[in-house]
């Protein structure tokens, strides 16, 4: 993605000019990150739209600073064992509810004692249950059990994944991904991800642009300086339309600075991507669900060297894949300690 260069004659200029200058300079760049990662509709694949790094404890900072993310769903409510009971256990908002449980979900060792949490804060439909905040253990926090959803429910749920939890493989021929979702930052994006794990296939996933480095972006993913945006422009997208599956466009969710290792929507989804740099001159532009770990990287950039064929999206120059590459969603066997240590695939 280029950089739009500064008028040295800008600063000539009235205020008013200077004005409509800077809104014609953010439209326009509005508008060349949607181009960057979306295909023209000449183009065979779907018309597309278009993290930090994973941290120990799964957040990104966006809401605040690292870990800082305490979203969940409304009008669900999950069930399981309580841990703390909401009769007695009251708060004023959701994200006090989120925290609660995040700090039953701090240790190294051993499974968290609280993976999820169920609020309820309209004061007109709760009643008596207003600020009820309950605690809850699931048997599977990949599989989490539900007891009601839907416009009538007053229930707020959100799930928290601790210390090697909440990891989910992207296999390809090439290796395996192992990515971290991230449900308090985009709890509706890890729903569809834990719909589609749920399959236990996922036809018709696959990657099909891969860009690399190239000589703009050292290998930690750091911009080097006075280099090109692009292209190319250190991606790999691809798209989790799983076929027999109805996709529902997803809400937009938090969306940082794309880090090297995000894993995002391009847009509403299933169009996605996996980022192999830094890319602070996107903004925050994309809804982050997810982080590859670190040593699986290589995967990454393994598929960005395979062979492809130029390809211009809305007058953007982008490297298509000869051979597309069929991914499927795994789910991982960890232990509670190293995110990285005993992963193992079903």
């Amino acid at each position: 993605m280029g950089r739009r260069q500064n008028d040295p004659e800008a600063t000539h200029c009235s205020p008013l000019v200077l004005l409509l200058v800077g809104l014609a300079s953010c439209a326009l760049v509005y508008a060349a990150l949607c181009v960057v990662l979306k295909p023209n509709e000449a183009s065979s694949f779907s018309e597309l739209e278009s993290l930090e790094l994973v941290e120990e404890g799964g957040g990104v900072g966006v809401e605040g600073e690292s870990g800082a993310c305490c979203r969940g769903t409304e009008n669900l409510e999950l069930w399981g064992a309580a841990v703390k009971w909401g009769s007695e256990f009251k708060f004023n908002s959701s994200e006090q509810c989120c925290k609660a449980c995040k700090a039953m979900c701090t240790g190294t060792d051993g499974p968290c004692l609280c993976d999820s949490w169920v609020f309820c804060g309209n004061k007109e439909a709760c009643g008596s249950k207003f600020g009820e905040c309950w605690l809850k253990k699931q048997k599977d926090t990949l599989a989490p059990e539900r007891q009601e959803v839907g416009e009538t429910v007053s229930w707020t749920s959100g799930l928290i994944f601790g210390r090697g939890e909440g990891i989910v493989g992207l296999e390809t021929k090439y290796g395996t991904l192992h990515i971290k979702l991230l449900p308090d930052c985009a709890p509706h994006s890890v729903a569809y991800i834990l719909e589609l794990l749920a399959l236990r296939h996922c036809a018709g996933c696959q990657f099909y642009r891969a860009e690399r480095r190239g000589s703009s972006w050292d290998s930690e993913g750091n911009h080097i300086k006075n280099a090109p945006f692009g292209p190319p422009f250190a991606l790999v997208q691809g798209t989790l339309d799983a076929q027999g599956v109805i996709f529902k466009k997803i809400p937009t969710e938090v969306c940082p600075t794309i880090r090297r290792g995000s894993v995002a929507w391009i847009g509403s989804g299933p169009e996605f991507f996996i980022s192999l740099a830094n890319h602070e001159e996107w903004k925050k532009e994309y809804t982050v669900f997810a982080s590859v770990l670190p040593e699986d990287m290589n995967i990454a950039e393994k598929i960005a060297q395979l062979p492809t064929t130029a390809d211009v999206w809305n007058s953007i120059n982008v490297s298509v894949l000869e051979k597309p590459v069929p991914l499927f969603l795994r789910r991982m066997k960890t232990s509670h300690g190293d995110l990285t240590v005993n992963m193992k695939s079903n």
